[in-house]
């Protein structure tokens, strides 16, 4: 690149130690300044002796003599110990928060005895206050100490993206997760986040983090980057106040005439611009999370209501707005199916699979003779076989059309995670793409498929309403046709 900008590491290793470094050293300071606390350089393993010691600190931690000087630096001996410590080490450090600074039951038991005791309203009052006093987890005190330090507030989404890793069926590690999801919800409610546009000319080091967390369609280098940022695309993320420099979600759009239906044509930098002024459609094609600790806490439904109002008012011949998305669930669900009719006895044409007719033609054109689905969609580069690849069209995009419409998870929704992120935004399942992504990753991800979710302005909030109270899922007729097919 002639701006002397070197490539950029695709998994964004570079950056992030730099970060951590940053970090451990500020922190050291900080701890330095209140005269020395904590006891050195722990074992990276925390073994018994520093994990009694590390019980110690946190006791301090929570006992708040020496003032506010004070209170920092045990709070940042508290955090560069964890930063010190290898993976086992952080487990055992999240283990002792968990159990050791949890809610203390025999106080809850006697708090609510005493509501039950209480007469008159002025002793009831004073009971609830004990009880909710009683009900808070002490290590709720120490996380929020956290948020008074440099890169605070950042260190603790990193640590909940550490727990959910950990976390599974544990009970005590499931309360520690909730208390610290409850904290990050009140912090990152969405008026406080700051929605900015990305461009060509922001600084290098936040260029360089959307590179890295990128999550639906891979950044491979500078120009790559660069051609996302054109005249008529956009790239827009929010941030928080005390993570300034951290993009929590962001979204890739592009300005074109009518709704795309093909990534790679979307993404070839080779495809000449078009002026965004002329344009009539915006495609959403990459929607990433920036940020793992943040799992859980939605924000991604209001970032798209605020790009398409920004949008609309920079573009007024804008008409259409609409995505480009992946079915991330799509190959796995229909694996399942085949699978569970192989062991039920059933062939590949049961009821809502292949018919007999495309199971036979399927198995003419497949080499080696009879193939089943999974076996074909396996194989390198079938979609490159026009006759398979025609043989294919019918039975995978009715099968998709019926995933996307009748598979649903346990909480109700659909099963796809991608759809039920748009359906639940109000947006409208437009249509189904036919090899719209022969990456290797859409090639496993659905089968080469993808589909347009409409943002049709007048009609989200109602496609909203009677997707998360009735679970209705608004179709255009020809995706209902594809499913009855």
């Amino acid at each position: 690149m002639d701006d002397g900008r070197t490539e950029p590491a695709p998994s964004g290793g570079g950056f992030f130690d730099r970060a951590l470094r940053n970090l451990r050293q500020g922190w050291r300071e900080i701890a330095v300044s209140g005269f020395g606390l904590g006891w050195g350089e722990p074992d990276p393993s925390l073994p018994n002796a520093d994990a009694r010691q590390l019980r110690t600190l946190m006791h301090q931690c929570l006992d708040g003599r020496g003032g506010e000087v004070s209170a920092r630096a045990r709070a940042a001996s508290l955090g560069r110990i964890y930063l010190e410590l290898n993976p086992e080490g952080r487990e055992r450090f999240l283990r002792i928060l968990a159990v050791d600074f949890a809610v203390d039951e025999t106080k809850v038991d006697a708090a609510i005895a005493e509501v039950g005791k209480a007469q008159g309203r002025a002793s009831r009052r004073r009971a609830e206050a004990a009880l909710k006093y009683a009900l808070e987890a002490p290590r709720l005190k120490l996380l929020t100490q956290f948020n008074g330090l440099p890169e605070g507030v950042k260190f603790l989404v990193d640590m909940r993206a550490e727990l959910l890793r950990l976390v599974g069926e544990d009970p005590a590690l499931i309360g520690l997760e909730e208390d610290l999801r409850g904290l990050l919800t009140s912090w990152f409610d969405v008026g406080f986040l700051e929605l900015r546009r990305i461009t060509w000319g922001s600084p290098a080091a936040l260029l360089e983090k959307i590179v890295a967390y990128e999550a639906v369609h891979e950044i491979t280098n500078w120009d790559d980057l660069k051609s996302r940022l054109d005249s008529d695309r956009r790239l827009y993320a929010y941030f928080h106040p005390r993570m300034p420099e951290e993009p929590l979600i962001f979204v890739e759009v592009a300005l074109m005439a009518g709704i795309a239906d093909n990534v790679q044509t979307l993404l070839d930098p080779k495809v000449a611009r078009s002026d965004p002024r002329k344009a009539d459609a915006a495609i959403f094609y990459s929607i990433s999370n920036a940020q793992e600790g943040l799992a859980g806490i939605s924000f991604g439904d209001f970032l798209i209501k605020r790009v398409v109002d920004s949008l609309a008012n920079e573009f007024k011949g804008l008409k259409t707005f609409a995505t480009l998305s992946p079915i991330p669930g799509f190959r796995r669900w229909l694996d399942s199916q085949l699978m569970q009719a192989r062991d039920s006895g059933s062939r590949d044409d049961a009821p809502g699979r292949l018919t007999a007719a495309e199971c036979r033609e399927l198995a003419g054109l497949a080499s080696g003779g009879t193939a089943g689905l999974s076996k074909v969609l396996s194989t390198p580069n079938w979609y490159a076989q026009r006759d398979l690849a025609e043989a294919l069209r019918t039975p995978l995009m009715r099968l998709c059309a019926r995933y996307l419409l009748t598979a649903k998870r346990s909480a109700g929704g659909a099963l796809d995670p991608v759809a039920h992120f748009h359906l639940s935004n109000g947006a409208r399942l437009e249509r189904i793409n036919w090899l719209a992504d022969t990456s290797p990753k859409g090639l496993t991800q659905s089968a080469g498929l993808m589909v347009n979710y409409l943002y049709k302005l007048d009609k989200i909030d109602d496609n909203h309403e009677a997707y998360t109270g009735k679970g209705t899922i608004s179709a255009a007729a020809s995706v209902r046709s594809l499913a009855k097919a």
